[in-house]
């Protein structure tokens, strides 16, 4: 999730001042070590893992971390030089600790549960593993208010859908479905039929996507589009050095589910990925928003 996140959004992340990169980086190293935890081998050395992770954070806001000597961080590549500077960060800029306990949980979620029943369901995992994300990044630019929380909330919900779409085969092959079990029961469609799918890509083997699949993409691509809408308005009511960072990354979510549809759903053989050009042509269309206001970002 963490790693999908800024391959698709690297240049919204470069955009951040210099001081609050260095805290986005610790933030950064705290979620994709997690991350990396939940993909190991062995359930039970996952979920130990991930619970000596749970108590180094809660370190840091016991004061254990914040005053301690940064000069040996390096890249934050030890778990110690992570919640040093992690511990920084927290201090620094009154980060929340339930939204890393969230993460956290989400995370765990990835160990125990391969599937969701439901829509609602999946949304809740959105809660945990994409939306703390987006709050962390508010409170790094002192935006505490509760609507803000809530228009990025649908930000970071439509773009965790994205990543699902997206990444239908790659996280097939992790022994993951996010597709709710219920949407392939109403477009009658197996999980088996989506392994298929994936193989026979693998295999070069020209096995059709018929229309089921396609109608089932369509309905999952339009409800990441409707959530990335419903906060796209998040990006005109900060203040403007996180304003053209919150454009890139909207646009970003919504140009990954026009390549979805370009592809007419097929993600199995050409995974829809940002290219240069792509983050080049954003960059000037989130930027010329900068300079024209509110009306050319929404036209």
């Amino acid at each position: 999730m963490v790693r999908r996140h800024y391959e698709n959004f690297p240049v919204a992340s470069r955009l951040v001042p210099p001081q609050k990169r260095d805290a986005l980086a610790a933030i950064y190293a705290f979620a994709r070590s997690a991350d990396d935890f939940a993909d190991e081998p062995g359930e039970d050395h996952r979920l130990e893992a991930l619970a000596q992770w749970r108590h180094r954070l809660r370190q840091c806001y016991e004061d254990e971390f914040a005053g301690r000597d940064r000069s040996h961080e390096g890249h934050l590549s030890s778990p110690d030089a992570v919640f040093i500077a992690l511990g920084h960060a927290v201090a620094q800029f009154r980060l929340s600790q339930f939204n890393f306990e969230n993460l956290l949980q989400a995370f765990e979620s990835d160990v125990r549960v391969k599937r969701h029943p439901d829509f609602a369901s999946l949304l809740d995992y959105c809660a945990c593993s994409a939306n703390p994300v987006g709050r962390l990044v508010l409170e790094l630019f002192d935006h505490r208010d509760p609507e803000l929380f809530a228009l990025s909330d649908f930000i970071c919900t439509g773009l965790q859908l994205t990543n699902f779409w997206q990444d239908v085969a790659i996280d097939l092959e992790r022994g993951r479905v996010y597709l709710p079990l219920e949407d392939l029961v109403r477009f009658n469609i197996s999980v088996a039929d989506v392994e298929a799918l994936k193989e026979s890509a693998r295999a070069r083997v020209r096995l059709p996507l018929d229309d089921r699949w396609r109608q089932l993409m369509a309905f999952e691509v339009s409800r990441a589009r409707e959530f990335l809408e419903r906060g796209r308005v998040l990006a005109e009511k900060v203040t403007p050095d996180l304003r053209l960072q919150l454009r890139l990354t909207y646009l970003g979510g919504v140009t990954i589910l026009d390549k979805i549809e370009e592809a007419r759903y097929d993600v199995f053989r050409d995974r829809p990925q940002l290219g240069r050009l792509d983050s080049l042509r954003l960059f000037l269309k989130a930027w010329r928003a900068s300079l024209g206001g509110r009306d050319q970002f929404f036209n």
